[in-house]
This record gives structure tokens, sequence and C-alpha cells, in this order.
């Protein structure tokens, strides 16, 4: 063990008990993700001249934090532990036991913007580029929680940037968890604000957010440790890796198709 590395300590995963009642770090930071997600989309509401209502944007919200939950459960489960749900399909109905995917979140959020947009008569496209610039500080808050928590770490390094987790052997490994809220959180916030300070053409803010993202997670991953009981797949390549090159294609097509048809 190296002593010019940091050594996380040890951190209760319930941050407060009231009662019977404990909020885990994790459950927190969805809950700041959530809270910041609301609060811009009554601004962006009230910026909109008429376009969008406080309304319409927290029936959207609700829809996509259901999205969130039920599809990062079930991506978890169908592309992370597809053995264990054959063996046990109730294994599913099991989230005490932690397990989310944000790609299976992401699929649940596209879901839910489908169905939103064909209830309320909205283009798909203008309802995404809507809701995902409110995504990034979610997604840094619950890297946060991964850190907290001590999970998926990286992989052992002997970079100064190492860091011992109690849980993770007695060698210093890269904290993917900031990494990731670096580029997935800060960075891609910076990203879509930037972006979205002039007009864009429907379309392009979703596709900016896919492109972007898949490229920062298929970078992350190379300091990332693959889930136990996956390793490395075709072409040495992560299930996070696999999972991310349609998004990278996906948001440039989206892009590519947005511009396009502005033009016309």
């Amino acid at each position: 063990m190296s002593s010019s590395h940091f050594v996380l300590p040890y951190i209760d995963p319930i941050a407060i008990s009231i009662g019977p009642l404990d909020i885990r770090w994790y459950g927190l930071m969805y809950l700041i993700g959530f809270v910041f997600a609301f609060f811009m989309a009554n601004r962006f509401c009230d910026r909109s001249n008429g376009v969008w209502t406080r309304e319409q944007a927290s029936d959207l919200l609700f829809y996509g934090f259901l999205g969130v939950i039920l599809g990062g459960r079930c991506g978890y489960v169908f592309f992370y532990q597809t053995a264990e749900f054959l063996a046990n399909p109730m294994y599913i109905f099991r989230i005490w036991e932690g397990g989310m995917s944000f790609h299976g979140g992401v699929i649940g959020v596209v879901i839910a913007i489908i169905y939103y947009a064909k209830k309320n008569q909205r283009s798909i496209l203008a309802v995404g580029d809507f809701i995902v610039p409110l995504l990034p500080v979610g997604l840094g808050a619950g890297r946060i929680g991964n850190f907290i928590n001590s999970e998926l770490w990286g992989r052992v390094t002997d970079s100064p940037f190492g860091i011992i987790f109690h849980n993770g052997g007695p060698l210093p490994r890269h904290p993917s968890q900031l990494y990731e809220f670096a580029l997935e959180g800060v960075l891609l916030f910076v990203i879509l604000w930037l972006f979205i300070r002039k007009p864009r053409p429907n379309g392009a803010t979703a596709g900016l957010f896919l492109l972007s993202y898949g490229v920062f997670r298929i970078i992350i991953e190379f300091a990332r440790q693959p889930d136990a009981q996956l390793g490395f797949l075709s072409f040495g390549m992560t299930m996070g890796q696999i999972l991310s090159v349609p998004m990278v294609v996906i948001g440039a097509a989206l892009i590519a198709f947005a511009y396009r048809a502005k033009k016309q």
C-alpha cells in the first residue's frame, strides 16, 4: 500500500436517519438532481413566451423521473445481470440490493418523452431538447453518490490521482466516479448550456447530449473497472462502451438531421 495515495475512509451509505426512515446518499443525490431539474424547467417555462407552462413541465419531469427509475433498474438487470435474472426473474424487484444502469435510464426517458409528446401532440425532438439540458447535474450528483458509497471504482493505477478504496483492495485505483462527475456532470452541463444560448433546430440539443455523453463514457471506461460478472467483452470493450457506441451514432445522426431539416 502506497502512503502517497489518498485512502478513502468508510462512509456510512445512510446520510440521514429520521426515525425508521433511512435516507441514503445515493437517493439524496437523485433528489438533488430532480430538484435542480424542476427549478430550471420552471425557468425555461417562464422564458418560453407561453410555449411551455409550469404544469406541462411538471408532467414531463414526472414521466421522465419514472423513466429513469424503471428504465435504470431494468437496464441494469438485462444488461449487467442477465444470468441472475434468468435464474430468478424476481431479482428485478430486489431494488434494495442496488443496481441502476444509465443506458437503461436513457431508454426509459426516451420512452417517457415519446409518450408525453404523443399525448400532448408535441414534437418528440422538441420535447427531448427541452429535457436534456436538465440531466447533467443529476448525472454528476449520482457519480458523487457512487464515490461516497465506494462503488464503481476504476482500475488499478500508479497515477498520483489514484485512491485506495476500502473495498477495492490494497492498491490505488482510478477514482472513475470523479472522472465521470467531471465529464458527464460538469463539462456536459457547460457544453449544453453554451449550446442552447442560441436558437437551435429541433433535435440538435438532444443529439449533442447523446453524442457528448457517449464519447465521454467510452473514454472513462478505459479507467473504470469492468463489472466482475461481465469483464471485457467483444474487442476488449466493456459493456458501458458497447452501450455507448449507439448513443454516439444516434447523436451524430440527430444533429445532422436537425441541421439538414433546417436548411430545407
